[in-house]
């Protein structure tokens, strides 16, 4: 007995009480094999769908759709975590940048006010304005 072949669109997936299913579940479970029929199990008198009986790759997909999700879930965990270190080790790197350059341009302001006497450069009053904001202690 030659099995039919499936259908290339699949039927709408049928909606059956459960006490028609236990019923007829051999034959559920034929037609999932055969034709790729999706049935699903309604509680008597409620419509809504509670379970299903689909074919068996269609189930694997599911899982396997699910698995790939977890595995993305856990990549993307991970660089999210490498991505956050990085940015903890340059933000560390900035600070110690910024802190050495601080102290060299206080270094200097120094020297130039042991050389020249405040105030009496306009240029050099500019300049210490521009930098006003790296001469104060940067935060820790």
């Amino acid at each position: 007995m030659a099995a039919p072949a499936p259908a290339s669109d699949p039927d709408p997936a049928r909606a059956l009480p459960l006490r028609e299913v236990r019923v007829r579940l051999t034959q559920l479970v034929a037609l999932a094999e055969v034709a790729d029929a999706v049935t699903m199990i309604t509680r008597d008198g409620d419509p809504r769908p509670i379970a299903a009986i689909v074919p068996a790759s269609a189930a694997r997909t599911a899982a396997r759709a699910r698995a790939d999700a977890d595995r993305v879930g856990a990549v993307t965990a991970g660089w999210a975590r490498r991505l956050d270190e990085l940015h903890r080790q340059s933000a560390r790197r900035h600070a110690a940048e910024l802190r050495t350059v601080s102290d060299a341009l206080a270094q200097v302001w120094a020297e130039l006010d042991r050389r020249v006497v405040p105030g009496s450069d306009p240029a050099l009053a500019r300049l210490r304005a521009a930098h006003a904001d790296l001469l104060r202690a940067p935060p820790d």
